[in-house]
């Protein structure tokens, strides 16, 4: 009987080498098409909170849900504040005990799938639709607390996947040029956004001091992210943008 054949050690390191090099470029698109797919699936949430957030309004003669989560002691905003922040169970009790719950009783809908396990919430609304307008004296003027002053309803950005959620509304300086709350940085160098004409968008950030921000970092002057979310959030610039 002839002898069986096997691989020497040189032939089975040589195939060795070939796998790890034919994973090591498959992975990163693996990794991009994976994170595409989440990304996919927190617009899609987006646009579900989005017609609860239009059917309130329907149900409610055009008056827009509270986006100030925990402040409101009448008990009108989109979600409530837990008592425990550190237990799931009671981030799903507040998000029940919110005025959006009836219309969108899913509570999967409401956490991005690139949180961590221990989130239940991780999405916002920012300050100027019913929210907080205490930046300055002007920006109480701007609060949209009914949706027949939305003039661009396509242009002006509701719900937002905040990283990490903080208690109120999302908040964005209206008179200064610069930020307040971190701008959210969930999808690689992005963040999603929902509109009030019941659409979301990604956004891919340009600016690396964007995806950087910290409260103390006050030089975002010529910061064409912070320009753009300020307008959508207010509708307007509230001062002149520097270069």
């Amino acid at each position: 009987m002839s002898r069986l054949k096997a691989f020497t050690l040189v032939e089975l390191l040589v195939v060795i080498a070939v796998i790890a090099l034919l994973m090591s470029m498959l992975l990163p698109a693996l990794h991009k098409a994976r994170e595409q797919g989440k990304r996919a699936v927190c617009l899609s949430n987006l646009r579900q909170l989005m017609q609860a957030w239009i059917m309130y309004a329907d149900d409610n003669q055009d008056k827009i849900v509270g986006s100030d989560v925990g402040y409101d002691p009448r008990g009108t905003c989109w979600t409530d504040w837990p008592s425990d922040t550190s237990k799931p169970s009671k981030w799903e009790e507040a998000i029940k005990g919110g005025q959006l719950w009836p219309y969108c009783k899913n509570i999967k809908l409401y956490k991005c799938p690139n949180s961590t396990r221990a989130e239940v919430l991780t999405y916002a609304i920012v300050d100027s639709m019913n929210g907080w307008g205490g930046w300055d004296d002007y920006t109480p003027t701007l609060l949209i607390k009914n949706r027949t002053q939305l003039r661009r309803p396509a242009a002006r950005m509701i719900f937002l996947g905040e990283s990490p959620v903080t208690k109120g509304s999302w908040g964005v300086l209206y008179s200064e040029e610069n930020w307040w709350d971190p701008a959210p940085v969930r999808h690689g160098k992005g963040a999603t956004f929902s509109f009030a004409d019941g659409h979301s968008e990604y956004w891919k950030w340009k600016d690396k001091r964007t995806i950087e921000y910290n409260w103390d970092d006050t030089d975002q002057s010529g910061n064409e992210d912070l320009h753009k979310v300020q307008r959508a959030v207010w509708g307007r610039l509230g001062y002149e943008p520097g270069g």
